[in-house]
């Protein structure tokens, strides 16, 4: 028996009893017990969160970056970034094809699992049939943290591929605010005039920054040509 097995056994009791109740600085101990076996990981959590600032930060954090922490190698990088992706893929799987997006609200619902914790820019669709009935959500392209090119191409061909009546186009701001830029108004025009060619009706464009999402449509940026 190890000299930590003790006190890994309570945590665990702990925490299955009272998970909403740990702090975390010690859910991520936990966590690391399965990365670092024989270490006394309460040190190590509290440097991760120390130089990270915030869990949040900890997952957020490059394999490289976390690893010039003393104590954290391949196993606990690899550990706590798969972490994060099961995060991400649990509240996308959340999301029932069967949904009816009638509201903005819905719409960010459906959309936002898909950037959750993303470092870059990205772009999706939402595709819906003439009912609203949610099809499906589409990843489009990924750029870098300055700037991602929406390919109409790409979008024309999601469209198509789910026999969408409509869809809803989306994308991150990496840092700023969820505000539409000009080229993004620019954009969302130029795209409702090529969906319309093929019979898709682009509903709206909604940019998420972090928590925050903007709907151009509801802010009166966007007309939808119904």
């Amino acid at each position: 028996m190890g000299i930590h097995d003790g006190h890994r056994r309570r945590l665990k009791t702990e925490f299955l009893i009272r998970p909403d109740a740990f702090p975390d600085h010690k859910v991520l101990e936990l966590l690391l017990f399965y990365a670092n076996p024989r270490a006394d990981t309460n040190p190590l959590a509290h440097a991760l969160i120390e130089r990270f600032g915030s869990l949040t930060g900890v997952l957020d954090a490059t394999p490289d970056e976390l690893c010039k922490v003393p104590g954290i190698g391949e196993h606990a990088s690899v550990l706590l970034k798969a972490v994060k992706e099961l995060g991400g893929r649990y509240l996308a799987g959340r999301t029932s094809v069967e949904d009816i997006i009638r509201t903005t609200a819905d719409a960010c619902r459906a959309l936002h699992p898909y950037f959750f914790g993303a470092r870059n820019e990205r772009v999706c669709l939402l595709c819906m049939d003439g009912k609203r009935k949610l099809l499906g959500v589409r990843k489009i392209c990924e750029g870098n943290v300055n700037a991602v090119e929406i390919t109409t191409r790409l979008v024309v061909e999601a469209s198509l591929s789910l026999s969408s009546s409509a869809v809803i186009l989306s994308h991150n701001h990496v840092s700023g605010l969820a505000f539409p830029s000009t080229e993004d108004r620019a954009t969302t025009v130029h795209l409702r005039e090529i969906l319309a060619q093929v019979g898709v009706l682009l509903a709206d464009h909604i940019i998420f920054v972090d928590d925050d999402a903007v709907s151009l449509r509801d802010s009166g940026f966007y007309f939808a040509e119904e």
